[in-house]
């Protein structure tokens, strides 16, 4: 049987399984996508199958660059490259497998099935929390002050020499307080980040 033969008949097996499932997209006779995990799942993702002319006796194409795929927050993208690739890898696998035969529906089932090994690593950061959440800065122990004057708070004579420590002699505290460690913050994203990533940051 011919490569075209056995995508015709791969193609109608695919659009009989996925009728009317929302997360199968086919994008053409050769080419498919696939949601693994539910809309706003934040460890969802969507994997791209494409037919090479000789598939199934070569392997097909997979692809992680979806759009879809890039919802991530700068803080973390470093380290959703490496489960991108991680996950890319695997299928890998799985193709070399299944490799002369109609595999596509058997990778998509593989990545639904392992879908929280896949993405055990990745930690997805909550678009709705305020960036101070996320980097610790460390702020003096005082209130600004209030328009109402009816009741202030009393320091004991330690805090109030701790705040005068940390202030000048006009009551100001010094240039550069509230500023985020920015040496502390690459240390904990550098360490996840590829090569490719490191160089492009250097340049």
């Amino acid at each position: 049987m011919s490569a075209n033969e056995d995508q015709e008949m791969e193609l109608e097996a695919l659009r009989s399984i996925y009728e009317g499932d929302e997360s199968f997209r086919e994008l053409s006779p050769v080419s498919f996508q696939y949601r693994i995990g539910e809309n706003g799942d934040p460890k969802a993702f969507l994997i791209e199958i494409s037919w090479t002319e000789t598939y199934p006796q070569t392997p097909p194409i997979i692809s992680m660059n979806a759009f879809f795929n890039n919802t991530i927050v700068f803080l973390v993208r470093c380290r959703s490259s490496a489960v991108k690739q991680s996950i890319l890898a695997k299928l890998q696998e799985a193709v070399e497998i299944h490799l002369g035969t109609a595999m596509t529906y058997t990778l998509f089932e593989y990545a639904k099935d392992n879908k929280e090994q896949f993405m055990e690593n990745h930690h997805p950061i909550n678009s709705t929390i305020p960036i101070s959440s996320i980097i610790s800065v460390e702020t003096p122990n005082t209130a600004p002050s209030s328009k109402k004057k009816d009741k202030k708070e009393q320091l004991s004579k330690a805090q109030k020499r701790k705040l005068a420590d940390k202030t000048d002699h006009k009551g100001q505290l010094p240039r550069g307080w509230n500023w985020v460690d920015v040496v502390k913050m690459y240390r904990l994203v550098i360490p996840h980040c590829p090569r490719s990533w490191l160089s492009a940051m250097v340049t």
